[in-house]
């Protein structure tokens, strides 16, 4: 199967940038329509920070914009021209619907352990992705270097300079 729109889900972590490298070089592969998402989560200790210390949420929206943002220049460099977007709301279902909307039919995303304390409580935010999608869900997990990523992505080798 080809796939022909990939959904990135992106944040700017570490295990968010292994999904836009490996999702990026699949829609390169696949010559797909590329999507990036970054979500700030909706989360009731954010709320509450925000009661107290005012401007909590401007900045973590901010933050997550700068990342997008970054992501999507990244990408746009490449010569890819992803379609981005910046949501509020329970990661799995804020990427779920997002797939659904741009009839992805396949979403990409990295991988962060939690111990098995946090999995227990991790309440409805801690939902199972492929519990609200309806396509193919794909774990990133290989760690690709910059110099791997843009041999993929332009078939040139980088040579670092000391």
């Amino acid at each position: 199967m080809a796939y022909e729109r990939i959904l990135l889900a992106y944040d700017g972590t570490r295990e968010g940038a292994t999904a836009l490298r490996e999702g990026a070089i699949l829609a390169k592969q696949a010559s797909a329509k590329l999507f990036l998402l970054s979500v700030v989560p909706d989360v009731g200790g954010m709320q509450m920070a925000e009661g107290a210390y005012g401007g909590v949420v401007a900045y973590q929206m901010d933050r997550y914009r700068e990342q997008l943002d970054w992501g999507v220049k990244r990408l746009t460099d490449l010569g890819m021209a992803p379609t981005a977007r910046l949501v509020v709301g329970d990661p799995a279902r804020a990427i779920a619907a997002f797939a659904r909307e741009v009839r992805a039919d396949l979403v990409v995303v990295g991988h962060r352990r939690k111990n098995l304390l946090e999995r227990w409580w991790s309440g409805p935010s801690g939902a199972y992705l492929s519990d609200f999608i309806d396509c193919s869900l794909l774990i990133a997990r290989n760690e690709i270097s910059d110099e791997d990523f843009l041999f993929e992505m332009q078939g040139e080798v980088v040579v670092q300079r000391a």
